[in-house]
């Protein structure tokens, strides 16, 4: 049993939909840290949780009143910080979305790790947000932060991390979103996370060229002339390490990533395919620029399996992890 002390400032574990497999791999998770030195809270209504702790055969969540006592209640179950009972999933997770984001803009947990919602189940109640990210930075748009702000998010997973220049639209509309100021921006949020947050100095930035073999010199489009190639050149101007427009087919093997530390993705699945195929069962969502440390399991409610106990937590406990290192790196970098 590793007998290290616990974090007295956990993270914030959020509840997800509570009708897709959020409960289950929390509790998974938890039972995969019990014996470490892991500490987060879950911000949820108890009742949610008890009958999947009871279907797993597993301790009931421990209620604690305030996120400091979840060092203590670690080893016996999931420290769980009770919200009210909401009147429907879409609100239970909503409530657990804004509870945790309270409790990491005003310091008493590290950071946030958000479990999957459905955009569909909050799109019918009302929800005005695209998904996670834009909700995450409208709730924290006013805290101070120092730096160029996001959201920009970023997919970790298999020695490759991506962030994305546009994420929830059509390709076609996203093809029509790029401009040299959203690549730009993109960058700049990149660089400044993997310094303060990653701990890595001088980072290296990759940029993904758009059409095949990167345009071939305008033979194949012209979108690289006209929009990558000078959005580079201006990172280049502000003291940025980047390379690129860079063949989207040679620049994700062994190789190539060696010579960057993350790669700028100009669309959704050109960024997401290679981290899945690399390590699909450990990808995680990072959401840079925000004034609090966010990540997220790479994954959806996997309604169809929820409540069968089948649900991996790999996702989830990776996503703990690497929450909890990037809270230790910027707290050091402060």
């Amino acid at each position: 049993m590793n007998t290290a002390p616990r974090a007295t400032t956990p993270l914030a574990l959020t509840l997800g939909d509570p009708d897709g497999i959020g409960p289950e791999i929390s509790l998974k998770a938890w039972q995969h840290h019990r014996d470490t030195d892991a500490c987060y809270v879950l911000l949820a209504d108890p009742d949610r949780i008890v009958p999947v702790a009871d279907a797993l055969s597993l301790p009931r969540p421990i209620v604690i009143e305030h996120p400091e006592e979840a060092a203590t209640a670690f080893a016996r179950g999931l420290p769980t910080l009770a919200l009210a009972a909401a009147s429907s999933s879409a609100n239970a997770a909503l409530s657990s979305i804004e509870a945790a984001v309270g409790a990491a803009l005003d310091g008493t947990v590290s950071g946030v790790v958000t479990n999957p919602i459905s955009k569909s189940v909050l799109y019918k109640a009302g929800f005005q947000f695209p998904g996670h990210t834009e909700y995450l930075a409208h709730l924290s748009a006013n805290a101070t932060f120092r730096g160029a702000k996001g959201p920009v998010m970023m997919l970790s997973g298999g020695g490759l991390r991506c962030a994305l220049v546009t994420i929830h639209q059509p390709l076609r509309k996203a093809i029509d979103a790029l401009t040299v100021d959203r690549i730009r921006h993109t960058a700049t949020v990149t660089a400044e996370a993997l310094e303060r947050d990653f701990a890595i100095r001088r980072p290296r930035l990759a940029v993904a060229g758009l059409n095949p073999h990167a345009g071939e010199g305008g033979a194949l489009g012209q979108e690289e002339i006209q929009i990558v190639e000078p959005a580079i050149e201006a990172l280049r101007m502000a003291g940025l390490d980047v390379i690129g427009p860079m063949p989207p087919d040679t620049m994700f093997h062994a190789e190539a990533r060696a010579h960057y530390d993350a790669a700028i993705c100009l669309y959704h699945d050109q960024g997401l395919i290679p981290v899945k195929t690399l390590d699909f069962h450990r990808g995680v969502n990072v959401t840079l620029g925000l004034p609090m440390i966010r990540t997220s399991p790479d994954h959806g409610t996997a309604f169809g399996i929820a409540g069968q106990g089948l649900a991996r937590p790999d996702s989830l406990i990776a996503a703990i992890e690497l929450g909890a290192q990037l809270s230790v790196n910027r707290a050091r970098a402060s």
